[in-house]
């Protein structure tokens, strides 16, 4: 098996002392970028490089080297991270191949003092600058401050005002023929990165965000107007050139309760997730105020998706094969459940401490998480088999992030979330620790990356079950047992009905159907696979009920809820011919 390296930057809030005996940080307000190709000794691209972006007060954030011994196992070594420049940094990023801004020969030199953002263009040919807006006695119209600069050659190819640091940087397809920007109520389109003409623009009154698609051409864009005086918001979805005239639009989904939404493109760029949430739950319920998750796709198709537990959504997330999704929502303990293309429950992973998921590059693992408030709990799961892999603990975590390669996870605890015990564990997703750093007293973690790679770089590898061997354990959560007296530890344990934990109830609303669950049917036939259906079936024409309940009540239906109560003849059948089944 090939070698492969993983190289960690650190970045720290300092008092002063020195670090690991090395260097003190200098008080240096100036900051240089500095682009280097990231290769290893054998011409091959690292890994992963987990880094941490510095303070952002300039007089004390410096990016210090750490070296960090070898993991003992035979899939990858770490090595030392040199140090560039002792001055204060800012941020660090990577390019999305990953052959950018990592330790290796240095490509490009920006002196710009007040930089605070910068990005890649997906091919490397432009990086974006981005300082606070700000103006002077000698400029009181301000200097612009987004800037795009030409790579390797660094000559500066525009400039341009961008006051709000809300999608400050503008967003390009996969090949760079298309790049979008936000310009006060319009959409700038720009072609093959010539940034002195608007090959087209999209006007609507009171844009306020938008998402480009990922994948092949042609490019489509989704954007988001909110609603005012009673008029609901809406999304709508474009594709390029064709931005104007009654049906220009290829899918539109209006919607009440959104003071901002979240869109996410899946990697076909076939369909779009869209997260809507206000502020303030005006009921009192949730301190999280209200969201909602809608579904657009590029055929017109749009609905509500239908969750079965109330309360917050806390993330929702697109497999990587665009097939399906994952959210997780309602009061805690959260339910999660993944749904297909027609928004039909196809998997419910129950109830638990968890308000995150995260699936694996290649897509056929997701790690359910519980970070931030909650204690770090993760659920690791074959998503083909819907099988639990792992259940590894990771306190006081606010950061999770998949190696590239789908085998390894990387946990941190970064500031400013929290100040205190800063530092980031490596893992197999088995549940093994392979590597931990704790960051020096005084000093504080900002971030971890790893290098990208190109997508089919690593294939994807058959799951394991078996603990990955590390010196340094797992942290399975172990499994919780009701409290037992002194004096009765050394009987053995009988089941109590005082003890079992009692299911939520459900919600009075229509809840998405389910083909596939953790809980098994019990009573009926005597058949558990026939009882199964059967209750699924019940379960259906019920929703079905509550459906034409509303829909006679003059409530419009979503087209999902319509092709729902069209089903129920075809349910009944099945269910009478379950039913006089010997």
């Amino acid at each position: 098996m090939s070698t492969i390296n993983h190289k960690t930057w650190l970045s720290c809030n300092h008092t002063g002392q020195e670090y690991s005996g090395s260097q003190s940080v200098a008080s240096c307000c100036s900051f240089t970028v500095f682009l280097f190709q990231c290769v290893d000794q054998t011409g091959r691209r690292c890994c992963a490089d987990p880094r941490g972006v510095s303070s952002t007060r300039p007089s004390r954030g410096a990016l210090l080297p750490s070296v960090i011994k070898q993991l003992p196992v035979t899939f990858c070594d770490l090595v030392s991270v040199s140090l560039r420049d002792s001055r204060p940094a800012r941020y660090l990023t990577f390019s999305k191949d990953g052959t950018l801004c990592a330790d290796g020969s240095v490509v490009s030199t920006f002196d710009l003092p007040k930089t605070a953002l910068l990005e890649f263009s997906p091919l490397n040919n432009i990086l974006v600058t981005w300082q606070p807006y700000t103006k002077t006695q000698d400029s009181p119209q301000g200097d612009a401050n987004l800037q795009l600069w030409e790579l390797p050659s660094g000559r500066l190819v525009k400039a341009l005002y961008q006051k709000k640091v809300d999608s400050w940087c503008p967003k390009w397809t996969e090949d760079e023929k298309v790049c979008v920007r936000s310009v006060n109520n319009e959409l700038h389109f720009f072609e093959n990165n010539d940034f002195n003409s608007i090959a087209n623009k999209l006007h609507m009154q009171k844009v306020s965000d938008f998402a480009v698609s990922s994948g092949p051409q042609p490019c489509k864009v989704a954007i988001y107007v909110p609603g005012s005086k009673g008029a609901p918001s809406f999304v709508r979805l474009y594709q390029y050139p064709v931005l104007g005239g009654p049906g220009a639009a290829l899918a539109n989904k209006s919607f009440f309760k959104a003071d901002k939404v979240a869109m996410q493109w899946n990697q076909k760029a076939s369909a779009v997730l869209v997260t809507a949430s206000t502020e303030v739950d005006k009921s009192g319920a949730s301190y999280y105020g209200e969201q909602t998750l809608h579904y657009l796709g590029v055929n017109g198709e749009t609905a509500l998706v239908q969750l079965a537990k109330n309360g917050p959504i806390y993330d929702a997330a697109w497999s990587p094969n665009s097939s399906e999704f994952c959210v997780v929502y309602g009061f805690m303990p959260a339910k999660a459940t993944v749904f297909n293309l027609k928004c039909e429950a196809v998997f419910d992973f129950g109830t638990g401490p968890r308000n995150a998921a995260y699936y694996s590059p290649q897509g056929h693992i997701l790690v359910l998480a519980g970070f931030g408030n909650l204690r770090g709990k993760m659920e690791v799961w074959d998503v083909k088999k819907y099988k639990q892999v792992s259940t590894p603990q990771a306190p006081d975590a606010t950061f999770f992030s998949w190696c590239p390669d789908g085998e390894h996870i990387v946990t941190a605890t970064c500031a400013p979330r929290l100040r205190v015990s800063n530092g980031y564990k490596i893992w197999h997703y088995t549940g093994s620790v392979l590597q931990k750093h704790d960051v020096a007293e005084g000093a504080e973690l900002r971030d971890v990356r790893w290098q990208p790679f190109p997508d089919g770089t690593f294939p994807e590898r058959p799951i394991r079950y078996q603990v990955a061997t590390s010196e340094l354990g797992s942290t399975q959560a172990a499994p919780t047992q009701a409290y037992r007296p002194p004096a009765l530890r050394h009987l053995p344990a009988a089941p109590s009905s005082k003890l079992e934990a009692k299911p939520d109830p459900e919600p009075q609303s229509a809840p998405a159907p389910v083909s596939h669950s953790q809980s098994e049917a019990s009573g009926g036939s005597g058949d558990p696979e026939m009882d199964k259906k059967i209750k699924n079936l019940n379960k259906k024409l019920r929703a079905i009920e509550e459906l034409k309940e509303q829909q006679a009540s003059g409530k419009v239906l979503q087209k999902n809820q319509v092709e729902k109560i069209q089903k129920e003849e075809q349910l009944l059948k099945e269910l009478q011919a379950l039913q006089v089944k010997p």
